[in-house]
């Protein structure tokens, strides 16, 4: 049933989740009529115009990817979400594969969409980017980045930023190497600033722009690192209005990680105990989100009985 070839073709194949690409196996010495035959009887089937899966189950997205590359050519490789995705993101996803190749390559309109692929030409394409081993993919850093680029949404950007970083997929350094190649884009303003955040010693940044917005809409400014004690030691409150107990606390992206989300809750409760009001304010949503942010802040100063927010408003 299978030629010597053909069997060469079937051990590439388990390397890569069932597929291998046309070339591949012709460069193994299988004829396009043995291809042809196998899937006439119903042994192998195509997967767009450019592999073949060997075997007729389902389609893993990992098989989905190689597929991808395949149809995009010799200088594709997987990027955006989708680099990140087979590096081993988690939680965010893409609808379909995204493979890049460089300006001048081949790519008809639409092409591959049928099959899932997003095949894209990119001035951005790197041999450099490659990563070392399995897969063609950009290296997570430059996947990191062009996907915030690419992203459908400012708030879908710093999330695959932050969720990078948190998983460890790169460090934050890598990002803001990858973040500076960036020349013109009209979220290059966002990329740098979360990378920024990223990167580290952000949260009394945090805290003076939180300042300087507070006195830019008029409300009273409050102490900073103010100090607390309480049965489980000394807390540093980020942003205090002692006299109406509202209390603001400046999140930075270490507070998303596990070890940290306890100490904050028994921090805040700790607070709270006192009768002050507690309110987080995490970085990205003072990037995406500040007019929300600051409506709460003058509600709770003003529930609190502070005077002259009457006509604030977001």
């Amino acid at each position: 049933m299978f030629t010597s070839p053909a069997r060469r073709a079937l051990r590439l194949a388990e390397q890569q989740v069932g597929v291998v690409s046309r070339r591949q196996l012709y460069g193994l010495g299988v004829t396009r009529g043995e291809v042809r035959a196998h899937v006439r009887a119903q042994r192998w089937r195509r997967v767009g115009t450019q592999s073949v899966a060997v075997h007729l189950g389902p389609l893993p997205v990992e098989a989905r990817r190689w597929a991808a590359v395949f149809e995009a050519g010799p200088r594709a490789m997987l990027d955006g979400l989708s680099a990140l995705e087979a590096a081993g993101l988690q939680h965010v996803t893409s609808p379909l594969v995204r493979v890049s190749v460089p300006r001048g390559a081949k790519v008809r309109p639409g092409h591959g969409r049928r099959w899932g692929f997003d095949i894209r030409q990119t001035r951005r394409w790197s041999a450099d980017d490659l990563e070392a081993t399995g897969i063609p993919r950009t290296q997570p850093a430059v996947a990191a980045v062009r996907a915030a680029l690419w992203a459908r949404s400012a708030k879908e950007a710093a999330l695959v930023l932050t969720t990078t970083v948190q998983q460890r997929l790169a460090v934050a350094d890598d990002l803001g190497r990858e973040a500076l190649r960036i020349r013109r884009d009209r979220r290059r303003g966002l990329v740098l600033a979360v990378v920024m955040d990223l990167v580290g010693g952000v949260e009394s940044l945090g805290e003076l722009n939180v300042v300087r917005e507070c006195r830019r809409r008029g409300i009273p400014p409050p102490s900073r690192q103010v100090v607390r004690r309480t049965r489980r030691g000394t807390y540093y409150l980020d942003l205090v209005w002692e006299e109406w107990k509202v209390v603001v606390e400046v999140d930075g992206i270490q507070h998303l990680w596990a070890g940290r989300v306890v100490d904050d809750a028994l921090r805040q409760n700790a607070v709270t105990l006192t009768d002050a009001t507690v309110l987080r304010l995490p970085l990205l949503g003072l990037r995406l989100e500040p007019d929300e942010f600051f409506a709460q802040i003058v509600d709770a100063l003003r529930a609190a009985g502070c005077p002259g927010l009457g006509r604030l408003s977001a």
